[in-house]
Parts: structure tokens; C-alpha cells; sequence
């Protein structure tokens, strides 16, 4: 098999050769090239075709933001892996790259520690994101990496019992998720009539930063989740990073609780616990929809959501970033719809006001789950 063609981008020599090696060192990858800018790495695309670019943001001349907007502005769709250090400025201009049409982002090894700490790091980070990007279907013209062909959805599996209308609304998503909720969440009407949990996998800083992004572009309210918050209808609470977003049951209604316990999928916050949660305190009455990502967080809540009568939508293949989250939830036969990305809002609208459906009525009474 052809191995995975790279080229690094990054002022820091320290970084290139860092990110070089590591890259040198998998089997299935071969950095082709480097660039110390992104007006050096623009000029290099189209002679050293690479299948995939690493970018930094921060450098001299043309920043990662700028190349990333004039590769996507010459058509180029080769797939984008940003380097973002955890800071607010750090924050803020990934979103940007990402918004700009970068794909996914990793964290920049940081001036301290030990080298083989940062060789690890990026290691971790970066090659599964590699590997996962290029399975898809806007892997680079060339036909070097030829998408796999589209896996038919797998029919839902039978019902136990009536599907319920929902009470709420859960949204979990991964890779390719930031650009995928701004094109959902502002075609969602101000006066939704159930509130809404989102789970995107971002680390601390990101999340607060990326619930501004939204709120600005939506007609609903989209905030940062905080604990103990009321869960009215018109308000997306997303999760923050570093912390599990779950439902809690009062005497007063099912509120938010953010919690520390264990990642699940290697992730916190994670998608399984929120859908488990939700499930147990509006009864069933859930819709739950996947979106983009890698990783198969999201499978299992999605089958408690269906066994106890609610609803699952799923990206489908053609419009995710990375098939994987979307994929495993339709492969397991969890998903009453399999759906492209523009149509999601319309059937979530669709969906909400159903009629001939068993309305269920949120738990009052009960813990954590």
C-alpha cells in the first residue's frame, strides 16, 4: 500500500524536526516536504502534492490561517491537521483555521519537557487523525487514497415499544464537528420547544470560546455549560472541556451537572454519558443525533436512546470529515435516519413537533447516571 504522503509546516526547526521524526518513524507515512511559512508551503503544494499538510498557526510572512484560506481559495481539498497551543489566543485562532477550512487540529508540543515528551505527544495526537482523515470521501485528487466505497446504513433495529416525542435534544460530535454544528445549530428556530446538551470534543478554553462562535450565529441561546442549570427549551448548553455534561433529576426538573468522572471512549467530555443521562431523566423522550467524528463515542447511548423509545439521527458518510462516530451508530443499526449534513436541522424541526407520538414527562426524582 502507498504510504501517506506529509508536509510539515512550522517556523520552529525544532517542531519541524519533532513532527519530521515522528512522522518518519510510522510505516504507512513519508514526509515529503517542510515549509517554514505558509507562503513557502502554498508554493509547494502543487509540486509536492501531498496527501496531507500539518500547519502551524503562529509564523512569519503568511500564518496558518492565511494559508489554509489561500489553499481552500485555489480549491484544494487536501485535508488540514492545524498545530494549536492551549491558550486563549491559541483557542481562538484554531477556530478561525477551522472556520477558514482546516480539518482538525492537534496541540503543539510545548517548549518544556523532554523532547521524547514531545515526540510522544505528538505521536498520540497526530497519526490516528492522519490516518482517519484520509479514509474519507474528499481524500486529494490524485486517486492515491480513493474513498472507500459508501457502507450502506444498516436498517433500525426493531423497537420495543412506542417512539416517544422528544423532550430534549442531545447532539454529540468529534473531528469535523465545529464546522458541522455552525451549519445545524443557526438553522434551528429561536422558539425550539426543548432544550439541547452538545458534546464536541475540544479541551478546556476551546469549548467557552466555540459557545460564543455559536451563540453569535444562532438564534438560540448556546452557552457553556455551568452546573446546576435549569434545562429550558431555546438554550444549547455544551459541554465544557475536561468535564462530562450530564442530566441531573430535582424535585424541580432535570437540570445540568458537569462531572469528572472517568473519559469515556477516551474522551471527557464524552457523548455516551450525556445520552445515558438524558434517557434516564426525560424517560426515554429523547432525540439524539451524531454527527462527524472519530472514535465510535456515541454508540451505546445511542442504542439507550432507541431501546427506550426515543429517536437517533446519523451523518452519513459523504457529508462527515470522518465516518467514524456517525458510522458505528448507523453500522449497529441504532439510527431511524442516516442523513446528509443539510438536512439535519429541517428533520430535528421535523422531529420536535411530530405529531402522533407518546409524549413522556421528565423524571423528577433520581441521581446521576
Amino acid at each position: 500500500m502507498d504510504r501517506i504522503k506529509v508536509m510539515v509546516v512550522d517556523d520552529s526547526v525544532v517542531v519541524r524536526k519533532i513532527v519530521t521524526d515522528v512522522l518518519s518513524d510510522d510505516p504507512g507515512i513519508e514526509v515529503v516536504g517542510t515549509a517554514v511559512n505558509g507562503r513557502v508551503a502554498v508554493g509547494k503544494l502543487e509540486q509536492l502534492k501531498p496527501d496531507l499538510v500539518t500547519m502551524d498557526i503562529e509564523m512569519p510572512e503568511m500564518n496558518g490561517i492565511e494559508a489554509v484560506r489561500a489553499i481552500r481559495a485555489g480549491r484544494n481539498r487536501v485535508p488540514i491537521i492545524m498545530f494549536s497551543t492551549l491558550t486563549e489566543r491559541g483557542a481562538s485562532a484554531t477556530l478561525d483555521a477551522l472556520s477558514a477550512g482546516a480539518n482538525d487540529y492537534v496541540t503543539k508540543p510545548a517548549n518544556v519537557g523532554s523532547v521524547a515528551q514531545s515526540m510522544e505527544s505528538v505521536r498520540e495526537q497526530l497519526i490516528p487523525k492522519i490516518k482517519a482523515l484520509l479514509g474519507r470521501s474528499t481524500s486529494p485528487v490524485g486517486g492515491r487514497f480513493p474513498a472507500p466505497a459508501a457502507l450502506p446504513p444498516r436498517p433500525p433495529a426493531p423497537r420495543r415499544g412506542p417512539r416517544k416525542r422528544p423532550a430534549v435534544l442531545v447532539i454529540g460530535s468529534s473531528t469535523g464537528g465545529p464546522e458541522a454544528l455552525a451549519r445545524v445549530l443557526p438553522a434551528l428556530p429561536a422558539a425550539l420547544p426543548v432544550p439541547v446538551l452538545l458534546v464536541q470534543h475540544m479541551p478546556p478554553v476551546f469549548t467557552r470560546q466555540f459557545a460564543q462562535r455559536l451563540d453569535r450565529l444562532c438564534a438560540l441561546r448556546v452557552v457553556e455549560a455551568v452546573d446546576g442549570t435549569p434545562l429550558q427549551p431555546g438554550t444549547v448548553h455544551l459541554a465544557p472541556g475536561d468535564r462530562h455534561l450530564v442530566v441531573r433529576t430535582t424535585g424541580r426538573g432535570p437540570q445540568t451537572a458537569l462531572t469528572q468522572e472517568p473519559p469515556e471512549n477516551f474522551c471527557r467530555p464524552a457523548v455516551d454519558p450525556m445520552f445515558r443521562s438524558a434517557v434516564a431523566a426525560y424517560d426515554g423522550a429523547v432525540l439524539g443525533v451524531v454527527l462527524t467524528g472519530m472514535g465510535s463515542d456515541g454508540r451505546a447511548g445511542a442504542g439507550a436512546i432507541r431501546d427506550a423509545g426515543g429517536t437517533v439521527l446519523a451523518q452519513d458518510q459523504a457529508t462527515s470529515v470522518v465516518w467514524g462516530m456517525p458510522g458505528a451508530v448507523s453500522q449497529a443499526g441504532y439510527a431511524d435516519e442516516v442523513l446528509p449534513l443539510d438536512r439535519i436541522a429541517e428533520t430535528i424541526t421535523r422531529s420536535l413537533s411530530c405529531a402522533g407520538t407518546v409524549t413522556a414527562v421528565p423524571a423528577t426524582a433520581g441521581g446521576l447516571r
